[in-house]
């Protein structure tokens, strides 16, 4: 939506096929952060964003040390700028906001309903898609230019020639929700529990909760009974003891299949896959939608030309890959070393990187230095590489 709304603005033809009826479906990645927030800036939704009903983050807090106490690892509030903290925002209001902004331009084109089924290739070239609509009609949509954005499920994704690589998860996760009350701790905090980490995020009346527990564990865990997981998880927050019968059916605890991989190769000619149809992210650092709000800054800056012409070479689209590569490559090996030096570890019952004092010294080391503090909290606010979007797209 990110990408059409620029394209458009330049006067592109662009169509987007969502395959639900609306928008009003549970995301979990609702985290708007630094990043986004200044892109928003620049192309003139900041006010219209800032009415949205929105929860904001400052501060990262994860138990350390053989006490597990809470300690800042990320002061978001601390950096410069206006911009210095995550919006919690659902996820539905941002894509209506945009939706809402780019069907101002007559070359917007939004089906709902609609699935994408396969790819039309013609002469070895990408040339549009396949569809399905809810009503069981079916049709061809040719296009200058693809876009894969439909996530860790792309059709692009099953295309040998891009060659998908794995990397090895040692975790899966469950979500659900907690009453939130006056006096709990605010922001995003860390819990650990026997053999699974709790992250919560504040949402104002609510938490929402993740909990990572060991990878394939899912089915063991739940005919343990509900009750015995309350048990942990209060054991690890014990101050939301007090809700521990909030939760009254598993139907209420959703799994992620927790996956990190990216594409070699993120085209083909009349192909561009982006966001997790391009490299899905781990839930680590709660990165994963503004790298791909990034991806769809850079797609636009470098194709805007292109599509404006009508052509679009197989150079354009790599332009895109070798531009956000490096990003990709150096946030999931960030994220992989924590999966192998904490995640890994804590589920197994040992101690991150070893040592649980040597674990909470470092993290003071972090918290009592203005500098170092920053460096984790400028990571998550605004990743490796900040992207500028066109300025046919400025407002």
């Amino acid at each position: 939506m990110v990408l059409a709304l620029l394209l458009v603005r330049a006067g592109v033809e662009v169509t987007v096929l969502e395959k639900h009826g609306d928008f009003l479906r549970d995301f979990r990645g609702d985290t708007v952060h630094p990043s986004t927030l200044a892109l928003l800036e620049d192309i003139g939704l900041a006010e219209r964003f800032a009415r949205l009903p929105q929860r904001r983050v400052t501060s990262v807090q994860l138990p350390i040390g053989p006490d597990r106490s809470l300690v800042t690892v990320g002061n978001i509030g601390a950096l410069p700028g206006k911009y210095n903290y995550v919006a919690m925002v659902p996820q539905w209001d941002l894509l209506d906001l945009l939706a809402d902004e780019a069907a101002k331009e007559p070359s917007f084109h939004l089906r709902m309903d609609t699935e994408a089924t396969s790819f039309l290739i013609e002469r070895g070239r990408v040339t549009g898609v396949r569809y399905r609509t809810a009503d069981g009609g079916t049709g061809e949509l040719r296009a200058t230019l693809t876009v894969a954005c439909d996530g860790r499920g792309s059709l692009a994704r099953a295309l040998p020639e891009l060659g998908l690589e794995h990397f090895p998860c040692p975790m899966d996760a469950w979500w659900f929700r907690l009453p939130r009350r006056e006096g709990d701790p605010s922001g995003l905090v860390g819990g650990l529990g026997e053999r699974f980490f709790t992250a919560l995020i504040d949402r104002g009346d609510y938490w929402q909760c993740a909990v990572l527990i060991p990878k394939g564990t899912d089915a063991d865990r739940r005919a343990e009974g509900l009750e015995r997981f309350m048990d942990r998880f209060t054991a690890a927050a014990p101050w939301l003891a007090d809700r521990a019968k909030a939760l009254t059916s598993w139907d209420d605890v959703k799994l992620l299949d927790v996956r990190l991989d990216r594409l070699r190769r993120w085209h083909r000619p009349g192909l561009l896959c982006i966001g997790d149809a391009a490299h899905a992210m781990s839930p680590v650092f709660g990165i994963g939608i503004n790298l791909a709000v990034q991806d769809a800054v850079a797609a636009a800056r470098y194709l805007v030309g292109p599509l404006r012409e009508g052509a679009v070479g197989l150079r354009d689209v790599r332009r895109v890959q070798r531009r956000r590569r490096l990003t990709t490559v150096a946030t999931q090996g960030l994220q992989r070393v924590a999966h192998t030096r904490v995640i890994e570890p804590l589920l197994a019952g040992r101690a991150a990187f070893g040592n649980p004092r040597r674990a909470k010294r470092m993290a003071e080391l972090v918290t009592e230095s203005r500098w170092l503090n920053r460096v984790p909290a400028y990571f998550l606010a605004y990743g490796a590489l900040r992207e500028r979007p066109p300025k046919e797209s400025l407002r």
